[in-house]
């Protein structure tokens, strides 16, 4: 039987340096085999993790960001993570263990969405379609997204591995789990305002189209924070983990280089 938190590992066990990668939603820990691969990680110990729900990994009885965060928080002290990074709902996740000193050290979002604007109004509509009627809409969606994958701009080894995980989700444990990170990024708390807050380096990774973005408002007070670097991928990119591996990983190169 598949276990919550599953984990998997690349890099020296005994690397001066531990990185923790939370995936995005409806994606398994694997997602992050292009960027662990990447010579520029070569001598970091890194460590990713597939979240409760996601890619067919058992639901935890609490997928609230905050009590993910407080999990994803002991498995960092566990492995001994001097850097988190997190993409899309693994992002919110790694937001939250900052905020909440479940972790303090240099953060890596990608693709992260700081408000409900910034999150694609179709998934929204989706996910609270679901809660209302039923889990039949996020199930067409989840039906969808193998399909959808096949276009991404990646090796096709890594590409069959990503449709395999994508097809492991099912609609009940992902309403749950999306409803709850919904509800978080339309609280009123300012996202852009903690994160400039925080005091620990920060990066904030965004393609040129196609995994959100962020307000003119947001942009703007992270870019006169001191301890945030905006970062563009050039193009269109919708996972940037499968799809923007090296980029990815030379920006989690960059935050480990600033661990202390």
């Amino acid at each position: 039987m598949r276990q919550a938190w599953e984990v998997l590992t690349a890099g020296p066990e005994d690397a001066g340096r531990s990185v923790l990668l939370l995936p995005g939603g409806a994606n398994a820990a694997r997602s992050f085999d292009l960027v662990m691969a990447e010579p520029v990680l070569s001598g970091v110990r890194l460590v990713a993790t597939t979240l409760p729900g996601m890619a067919g990994a058992p639901l935890s009885e609490d997928v609230s960001i905050p009590g993910l965060a407080r999990r994803a928080g002991e498995l960092a002290k566990e492995h001994g993570c001097d850097v988190v990074v997190g993409f899309s709902h693994g992002a919110t996740v790694a937001l939250e263990m900052l905020l909440s000193d479940h972790f303090q050290g240099p953060v890596v979002l990608l693709g992260i969405s700081l408000t409900t604007e910034d999150e694609a109004g179709f998934f929204r509509a989706v996910v609270r379609a679901s809660q209302k009627v039923g889990r039949w809409p996020m199930a067409i969606l989840l039906w969808l997204l193998p399909l959808m994958a096949r276009s991404a701009k990646t090796p096709q080894p890594h590409k069959r591995e990503l449709i395999e995980d994508l097809k492991q989700n099912r609609a009940g444990d992902s309403v749950r789990a999306s409803s709850e990170y919904l509800d978080y990024i339309a609280s009123d708390r300012d996202y852009a305002a903690k994160l400039a807050a925080a005091g620990y380096p920060v990066w904030v990774v965004h393609a040129e189209k196609g995994d959100g973005g962020l307000t003119d408002a947001e942009r703007a007070t992270l870019k006169a924070a001191a301890n945030v670097t905006l970062v563009t991928v050039p193009g269109a990119v919708f996972l940037l983990p499968d799809e923007a591996p090296q980029q990815t990983a030379s920006v989690i190169a960059t935050a480990v280089s600033q661990a202390t």
